[in-house]
């Protein structure tokens, strides 16, 4: 497997990815996640214009997709119910991640590759994602409270830190 950055070419793919996740979601029980054409094309594009989209391959097929952003995540700045574990120092959020739904353990695998970029993580689900709060939780993700989107949809934030 090997991690690189999305391209404009990619597009279409991360889009099937995108959908594809979406189904798995609705499948499980998760319905009010990625609603309303929720990642698309256009949040695709500007992931890859920011420099933040990478794409999974296995034997040169995509089969995964995430973006990786370094830096301050302002729907952050505010925790309830919680707290970050480490404040002080700077941290990457993972946002966006989707795969092929015949392909398993991409999450692992991306969670891993963006580890080896900085030790200090946060990524947050929703309430109703069950299958990603198992992943995050596997990986050694604490849950440290809840965030609120821009639009004022809740999401439960974890972050993994080496201390």
């Amino acid at each position: 497997m090997s991690i690189r950055i999305a391209q404009k070419e990619d597009i279409p793919k991360i889009v099937v990815m995108y959908d594809q996740s979406r189904s798995t979601m609705r499948k499980n029980g998760n319905m009010h996640q990625w609603i309303n054409g929720y990642p698309n094309q256009y949040t695709a594009q500007q992931d890859i214009e920011k420099g933040n989209s990478f794409i999974v391959e296995r034997d040169g097929i995509a089969v995964g997709t995430f973006s990786l952003i370094l830096g301050i995540e302002p729907t952050y700045n505010n925790i309830y119910e919680g707290q970050w574990i480490d404040t002080e120092r700077p941290y990457g959020t993972i946002h966006r991640l989707a795969s092929l739904t015949q392909y398993h353990g991409i999450a692992s695998e991306c969670i891993k590759w963006c580890y080896q970029r900085t030790h200090n993580i946060r990524i947050d689900t929703h309430r109703d994602n069950t299958i990603m709060q198992h992943i995050l939780e596997k990986e050694g993700f604490l849950r440290c409270g809840i965030i609120y989107l821009q639009n004022g949809d809740e999401r439960i934030a974890y972050q993994k830190c080496l201390k």
